[in-house]
């Protein structure tokens, strides 16, 4: 679930775009910073009197140490366990009991933790979810029972799952150095071997406010928040961080396919993937370009490689392409195709290829890009009246080391986009470049 509710923050912060005018406010937010360090965002939002409270850890499975593998998603567990002042469960239950709406997740990038409730339930929720930043208690006996759970939903969403084995098994090869190459929920090897002082240096070591972002969304003020934010987070020390790593992504020297049979397939798949500029890593510059070609290649039904291979050709049932770049490492830019029933996978991917191969030479053009722009601004309106979305677009910008001006100039920054800008990024991203290539295929029958 937790790496599911990480893809899908990916995916959201990528669509959601923001009005359709240019220089508009996107969540018109609030900020400043605890004397230990904490950032605090403020988005008001009084269409209900509910609010989203949410902590971000700038600290993720890439932080890991060589061979602890899976350790930020197992502490992720362990967070809901007991206090100093509340016992194993009771978190979840005050939540719970107060009628709201919990969750957590772990990425490569970061850790995050929520709750929706009533909004004259903030205070409690603050003063909770600050007692587990710095008082919780780690013992085997709350350790090992856990670690059992982590090891069955490997089981369970990875190990007997087809598309997440390959998944996995593809990302191995598509990083040659970076830590993205590994599992957010680790190898069980290393799950299995994790101790209690690995957990407890990692909890020492990251959850801090000082590396910390607090997110509130909805029907409160500024004015509101400071002094609960100074009295619950405020009284926190700071401590010191370590320093993370530098991390380099050579280029792939030659293409890779990745292949993957399995009796529990019933649709069989072609993807490949390139490795992209992000955000924050590599040339950046070609970010918000590769955002609005992600658009083009599959914003919907009207999408150039959805029209062409499932539309027009009828040769597939799904076809589309996506860039993420929403990260601290590198992105990817993606193509993937399922083959119409009784059509071959080897033949749908051909034909892909030959739209990959159109895209690098033609590029796209004036009027793709500006209905992709147009579709991007429109589909945020409805962000702006929502009071999750505000505290998960800014905390996972933030989280990777964005700013909140960022956030507020994607308007302006998307609708600048140029079709000269999106086909240097093709050019750069797509042109003489290598790749990794992966096909999902149903078990021979014997």
């Amino acid at each position: 679930m937790h790496q599911v509710i990480s893809r899908f923050l990916t995916s959201l912060i990528l669509i959601l775009g923001l009005p359709s005018i240019s220089n508009a406010a996107v969540f018109d937010p609030q900020t400043f910073t605890l004397d230990n360090g904490m950032q605090v965002v403020v988005v008001t939002n009084h269409r209900v009197p509910v609010v989203t409270h949410m902590v971000w850890y700038k600290v993720g499975a890439m932080d890991e140490p060589p061979g602890k593998s899976g350790l930020a998603h197992y502490f992720e567990h362990l967070m809901f366990k007991g206090t100093e002042t509340l016992k194993p469960g009771e978190f979840s239950a005050t939540v719970a009991r107060n009628g709201g709406r919990e969750n957590a997740f772990t990425s490569q990038d970061y850790t995050g933790y929520f709750q929706s409730v009533a909004v004259d339930r903030l205070p409690l929720m603050m003063k909770i979810e600050a007692d587990r930043m710095t008082n919780l208690i780690l013992t085997d006996d709350i350790i090992e029972p856990e670690r059992a759970v982590v090891i069955e939903e490997r089981r369970s969403r990875t190990d007997n799952e087809p598309s997440a084995m390959l998944g996995e098994q593809l990302n191995t090869v598509l990083y040659q150095n970076h830590p993205y190459r590994i599992p957010i929920i680790g190898w069980r090897e290393e799950i299995e071997s994790l101790t209690r002082e690995d957990l407890i240096a990692f909890y020492r070591d990251w959850y801090a406010p000082n590396n910390a972002i607090l997110v509130i969304s909805g029907d409160v003020t500024l004015e509101k928040v400071r002094p609960l934010a100074e009295k619950y987070y405020g009284v926190i020390p700071v401590r010191p961080l370590p320093k993370r790593v530098t991390w380099h992504e050579p280029p792939l020297k030659a293409d890779r396919r990745v292949i993957l049979e399995n009796e529990r397939v019933r649709q069989p798949s072609w993807s490949r993937r390139f490795i992209a500029p992000s955000q924050m890593f590599g040339a950046t510059e070609h970010a918000y370009p590769l955002q609005v070609l992600g658009e083009i290649l599959s914003g919907g039904a009207t999408s150039r490689l959805h029209r062409k291979l499932v539309v027009e050709r009828k040769i597939a049932v799904s076809a589309g392409g996506w860039y993420s770049g929403r990260s601290r490492g590198p992105g990817t830019v993606g193509f993937f195709i399922s083959p119409a029933p009784g059509g071959d996978v080897e033949a749908a991917g051909t034909a892909m290829e030959a739209e990959i191969d159109l895209l690098v030479e033609n590029g796209v053009t004036d009027k793709e890009v500006a209905n992709a722009i147009q579709r991007l601004q429109d589909s945020a309106i409805y962000a702006r009246d929502s009071y999750r979305t505000p505290a998960r677009i800014l905390g996972g910008a933030l989280a990777i080391g964005r700013t909140v001006e960022d956030v507020e100039a994607w308007p302006e920054r998307i609708g600048a986009v140029t079709t000269d800008a999106v086909n240097r990024a093709i050019s750069t991203v797509l042109k003489d470049r290598k790749s990794v290539t992966s096909l999902l295929l149903p078990k021979p029958t014997t």
